[in-house]
């Protein structure tokens, strides 16, 4: 890296896989200014306490989004609208570069939203992303199907099983309040290929680790039986053995 670039940034935005979480917080920590911020808008849990090892609770942010996009051979389509919800991992207020960063995103028409409650927002959009990502990735469906055949049933019960282990982490979400953001959600990215669903089209692993991989372990220690989970792990893991050995 140039000495042009290193510690130049205010902010760096991660947004890859679960997997790339460690490279990509050396990186930022090679290009942010000592006061500079990072903020993680990921799928899964974790990754900002990852990020914060390297930097500190008082520059790393935590992140959710509700924006569905997809790539193909004619590029990127931003197919579903929404928001992103950030927040510091201590409850805290925007400084004067989190409230810079918030007005480039909303100048980006991309909705920024500030929350003291970012692990609350990070679960839902865990909680979300499980109801959606394995169901319409083995099936190969976008994530509109869901409301059409009896795949709704099936996303509904992965939902009931994960958000039990949510509230026995302490999240205070009800069931009526995550089924109305997955409805919502669903139907403002009704045409779009989830994440996972691209990882396995391309023969790219998943994040299923990061996903129904965490809710088991939190399962597990909470002595919460995940099922359901296990099974979704299980076959998304299968899928991805098979990409590899075709």
């Amino acid at each position: 890296m140039s000495d042009a670039v290193a510690g130049s940034c205010q902010a760096a935005i991660i947004c890859g896989k679960a997997y790339s979480t460690p490279i990509l917080s050396q990186i930022a920590a090679e290009i942010l200014s000592d006061e500079g911020v990072a903020i993680s808008i990921q799928n899964g849990m974790g990754h900002a306490q990852q990020i914060s090892s390297r930097l500190g609770v008082s520059r790393t942010l935590g992140g959710a989004t509700t924006h569905g996009a997809w790539r193909d051979k004619d590029g990127i389509h931003w197919v579903g609208r929404g928001s992103i919800t950030m927040g510091s991992l201590d409850g805290g207020s925007p400084n004067e570069i989190t409230t810079s960063l918030m007005k480039a995103l909303d100048d980006a028409a991309l909705s920024p939203i500030w929350t003291p409650e970012i692990s609350k927002a990070v679960w839902k959009k865990l909680l979300i992303n499980i109801a959606i990502n394995p169901i319409c990735s083995i099936s190969g469906v976008r994530n509109g199907a869901l409301l059409e055949n009896d795949l709704w049933e099936q996303s509904q019960e992965i939902l009931q099983e994960s958000l039990t282990v949510a509230q026995a982490s302490g999240i205070e979400i009800t069931g009526p309040e995550i089924q109305n953001l997955l409805i919502e959600v669903v139907e403002t990215t009704s045409g779009n290929r989830c994440s996972m669903l691209q990882d396995l089209m391309a023969g790219r692993n998943t994040e299923i680790d990061s996903l129904c991989g965490y809710v088991i372990t939190m399962g597990e220690s909470h002595g919460i039986p995940t099922p359901l989970n296990s099974m979704l792990r299980a076959l998304v893991k299968g899928i991805e053995m098979s990409s590899h050995t075709d």
